[in-house]
């Protein structure tokens, strides 16, 4: 097993710090925001950073023992990059419509206030 350099443990800890760090901060964040709408964008932006360092340590990590560019770890970053809008709407959506169902106060109302079949004539 070959050693690493000193500047790619030195990168490969750095980013991996970087990472717990963001992941620490997305954990508090959970603990103190109050609201579930609330603790959606902080929460999801501090793990999203987490997982773009832990990939870029492992890019790095990879690519230095194995003498060529690995690149098949930033997969994980794209597919991120590509469920957790989606994910992130639908749970926004799901809690919107319960919380009108309890007729919290404060909620925006929806912007149709008629309920329409999509394609039947009105």
């Amino acid at each position: 097993m070959n050693a690493l350099p000193l500047w790619a443990e030195i990168v490969v800890g750095v980013l991996a710090l970087a990472s717990g760090m963001f992941a620490l901060l997305g954990a508090l964040g959970m603990t103190r925001l109050r609201t579930f709408f609330q603790r959606m964008h902080p929460t999801a932006l501090v793990s999203t950073a987490a997982a773009w360092c832990v990939s870029l340590a492992c890019v790095v990590y990879f690519s230095v023992t194995e003498g060529r560019l690995s690149l098949s770890y930033w997969l994980i970053v794209v597919m991120l990059a590509i469920t957790v809008p989606i994910t992130t709407t639908l749970l926004a959506r799901a809690a919107l419509f319960r919380t009108r169902q309890e007729n919290m106060p404060g909620v925006p109302p929806p912007l149709h206030t008629e309920h329409t079949d999509f394609g039947a004539p009105h």
